[in-house]
C-alpha cells in the first residue's frame, strides 16, 4: 500500500486511515465526516487528494491524439484552461472520466487514482498510432484540495496571484507560488463550492510547509482538515458521477448523464463516436437519476434494486447515502427511460422490503 506525503500528517491529526485506490487515506479525522462535510459548506478545509493521477501529453499530435481519445473538445481548450472530459472503449463502455489541462499547449490528464495503471494502459494502447510522448507523473506530484466558501481568502494570503472570479474563473488555472513553492493553482473541485486545487511536486517536507501555511492562513476562518467520507457526500448532494459507482465499462456518458461533454461536432471522429451518436439519436433505453429517499431513515445503498409500483424491475441505485447539507438521504441510480421523468414513483429493494422513492432532478442541492 502507498502512503501520499502527508501520510503523517494525517495520522498526527489522528486521522481514520483506510486503504483506497492503493494508498492509505484519511476517511475522516475526529470531528467526523458531518462536521468535515458542514465545515467545507460553510467555512474552508482541505482534502489530500495526492492519490490522483497525473499523465502528461506532449508532442506534434498531442491535440489530435485527445481529440480522438476523449470524447469532448479538447481544441476548445486554450492555455489556462481545465476541461471535464471522459474516454470509452469501443462499445462505449466508460475507461475513466478527467481532467485535461492546456499548459503552454502541452497537455496533462488528471485522473481517478483507483484507474491509473488501467488508463495508462489503455492510452498507450491508443497513443500507437499517434505521434506523442506519454509521461506517468503520478509519483511526482502532491495534490491538496482547498474548498470552500473562505479557501479565496485563505489562499489568497499565500500567493501574488489574483484569485478573484474576474482573473481566475471556474475551470481556469495559474501556474504561480504557493509560500515560493512553484504550483499549479486550479480553480476546480468536486464539492460543489468554491474551490482550488494546488499541483505541486516536492517531498515531505515541502509538503508540511504549505499545509501549515494553509492551515495558518486559513485559521481565522476556521479551517479544518477533510477526509474521503466528507468528499463523498458532498459529491453527491450535487449529483456528481463517482467512477466505480455511478460510471464504469458498463455505461455509456449518453445514459450516464455527461451528453454535455460529448461533443460530436468538433470536426473529427473519436473512440465509439459513431455508436454514442446512435444511442443518443434513439435515446438510451435507460438513465442515471437523481431520486429522494421517501422512506424514514431509509439509505439506498449502490446495487440496491429499483423496482416499479407493478413489482417488475427498472434498475438499480448506483450511489446513496445521507445528504447532511438538506437532512435527508438521496440517492443516484439507473432507470429504464419509462421511469427517468421527474415525479415517477419507484421503490427500492432492501432487506427483502420495498422502500418507495421519487425521481427528481439534480443537482439535489442547488
Amino acid at each position: 500500500m502507498k502512503l501520499t506525503r502527508f501520510n503523517a500528517i494525517h495520522k498526527k491529526l489522528n486521522a481514520k486511515m483506510v486503504e483506497f485506490a492503493g494508498y492509505e487515506m484519511p476517511i475522516q479525522y475526529p470531528n467526523g465526516i458531518a462536521a468535515e462535510h458542514k465545515l467545507i459548506r460553510e467555512k474552508v478545509g482541505v482534502f489530500d487528494v495526492s492519490h490522483m493521477g497525473e499523465f502528461e501529453v506532449t508532442g506534434e499530435d498531442a491535440l489530435s491524439f485527445l481529440q480522438y481519445l476523449t470524447v469532448n473538445d479538447v481544441a476548445k481548450l486554450n492555455v489556462g484552461n481545465v476541461q471535464y472530459s471522459c474516454m470509452c472503449y469501443e462499445n462505449g463502455g466508460i475507461v475513466d472520466d478527467f481532467l485535461v489541462y492546456n499548459i503552454d499547449n502541452n497537455y496533462m490528464m488528471v485522473v481517478n487514482g483507483a484507474n491509473i495503471t488501467k488508463d495508462w494502459d489503455w492510452i498507450n494502447k491508443i497513443a500507437k498510432n499517434f505521434k506523442v510522448e506519454l509521461k506517468d507523473s503520478s509519483d511526482d506530484y502532491n495534490l491538496l484540495a482547498v474548498q470552500g466558501p473562505k479557501s479565496l481568502q485563505t489562499l489568497q494570503k499565500l500567493t501574488d496571484i489574483d484569485l478573484s472570479e474576474d482573473n481566475l474563473p471556474f475551470y481556469h488555472f495559474k501556474i504561480g507560488k504557493i509560500v515560493d513553492i512553484d504550483t499549479i493553482i486550479s480553480r476546480t473541485g468536486y464539492t460543489g463550492e468554491i474551490g482550488y486545487e494546488l499541483y505541486f511536486k516536492g517531498d515531505e517536507s515541502i509538503c508540511e510547509k504549505i499545509w501549515d501555511a494553509i492551515f495558518e492562513a486559513g485559521a481565522e476562518f476556521g479551517i479544518g482538515p477533510a477526509g474521503l467520507g466528507c468528499r463523498d457526500t458532498l459529491r453527491l448532494e450535487k449529483g456528481y458521477c463517482l467512477y466505480g459507482n455511478d460510471i464504469d465499462p458498463t455505461t455509456n456518458p449518453i445514459e450516464a448523464g455527461l451528453g454535455w461533454i460529448t461533443k460530436f461536432n468538433k470536426g473529427c471522429d473519436f473512440i465509439a463516436s459513431d455508436l454514442l451518436k446512435k444511442i443518443k439519436e434513439e435515446k438510451p433505453v435507460r438513465n442515471l437519476v437523481g431520486l429522494n429517499i421517501l422512506a424514514d431513515k431509509f439509505i439506498a445503498r449502490h446495487s440496491y434494486k429499483i423496482f416499479d409500483n407493478k413489482g417488475e424491475k427498472i434498475g438499480y441505485v448506483t450511489s446513496g447515502n445521507m445528504a447532511p447539507s438538506l437532512g435527508k438521504p438521496v440517492a443516484i441510480g439507473y432507470v429504464t427511460a419509462e421511469y427517468k421523468a421527474i415525479g415517477s414513483k419507484v421503490n427500492i429493494e432492501a432487506r427483502g422490503k420495498l422502500f418507495p422513492a421519487e425521481v427528481v432532478k439534480m443537482p439535489f442541492l442547488i
